[in-house]
């Protein structure tokens, strides 16, 4: 396993954290970048009220595994959904509304999450929204298209929440990798269930074409020409009957094949599913670029990662 995740007291203010422990966070290099990358970029961004805050980093006496200190969170938003019908209407809002401020702020500093899920968004009793695991995010700055890792795009995020062009091996990232999964967490919420449960990459391709909402876009028209022939579905037919209808509206305006054509987050900030919460002063912004103190296009040696980490901390 990449880590394990304790609840612990913290003796010097008593106060309630989760402490991760990063098994051998330099055993290669796929986890020694990994590890930097969740390292920096959470000190970033750990400011922002809907963005899980690091408070300490410790590093083990064997040097080799390393133990991060967050604020502590109940639960997740994996755990409350297969518990069944807990969140009303009012909170799936409020949840959306809030990762969606935080990925505004991300966005802004040209960073990319590429992990977005629902066991990746933390949640305690108030319905209060953390987002977590920036391990596999990426600056937008610092990514070179001719040197990226071809093999890269496989990691990627979890497949069930993995934008169509991020299946289809496109090399060229946008914001819109995000928007896509966000889409997908807000057709879990209100389905209770995975909206695009695929067993492989060939059929999660599958199952986002039935829907005829991605089917309509033209930049799909050299893919699947072929697949014609399918038993198509629409939203409406998928979702419960008592599905507000801003939230199926903003759903299509995620979920669109085109990630150029697809919301950013500050446009689906203004939507009027998330109007009652929508306080341009309460949305920040990042005004300069995040950018890693490593070059992060291609990787590098597992020492450089933990020399440059030890050196930060």
């Amino acid at each position: 396993a990449y880590g394990i995740v304790w609840k612990a007291i913290d003796r010097r203010t008593g106060e309630i954290v989760a402490v991760k422990k990063i098994f051998d966070a330099f055993r290669n290099r796929t986890d020694a970048q990994r590890t930097f990358r969740e390292i920096m970029f959470l000190q970033e961004f750990g400011e922002h009220p809907n963005i899980i805050k690091l408070l300490d980093v410790i590093r083990a006496q064997n040097d080799k595994d390393i133990y991060l200190i967050f604020e502590s969170m109940e639960t997740d938003l994996h755990a409350v959904i297969k518990k069944g019908n807990l969140l009303k209407d009012i909170h799936k809002c409020y949840i959306l509304y809030q990762l969606l401020k935080a990925t505004k702020f991300i966005h802004s500093g040209n960073v990319i999450h590429r992990d977005q899920k629902p066991s990746n968004i933390l949640l305690d009793a108030d319905c209060f929204v953390k987002l977590c695991d920036f391990g596999l995010a990426r600056s937008l700055c610092q990514m070179n298209e001719d040197q990226g890792n071809p093999a890269l795009t496989e990691y990627v995020a979890t497949r069930w929440y993995r934008a169509p062009e991020i299946l289809l091996s496109s090399r060229s990232y946008t914001k819109g990798v995000d928007m896509w999964s966000i889409g997908c967490i807000l057709g879990e919420l209100l389905l209770g269930k995975p909206l695009f449960p695929g067993t492989s990459t060939v059929n999660q391709i599958e199952q986002i074409l039935r829907d005829i909402s991605a089917m309509q876009s033209d930049y799909r028209a050299s893919v699947i020409n072929r697949m014609s022939s399918w038993q198509r579905v629409t939203f409406e037919e998928i979702l419960p009957s008592s599905t507000p209808l801003p939230a199926l509206d903003l759903l299509k305006k995620l979920l669109v094949f085109n990630p150029d054509k697809r919301l950013t987050a500050e446009e689906a900030l203004q939507h009027p599913y998330v109007k009652r919460f929508h306080c341009p002063a309460r949305e920040p912004s990042l005004d300069y670029d995040v950018i890693l103190p490593l070059g992060d296009d291609i990787q590098l040696s597992v020492a450089e990662y933990r020399n440059k980490l030890y050196e930060v901390l």
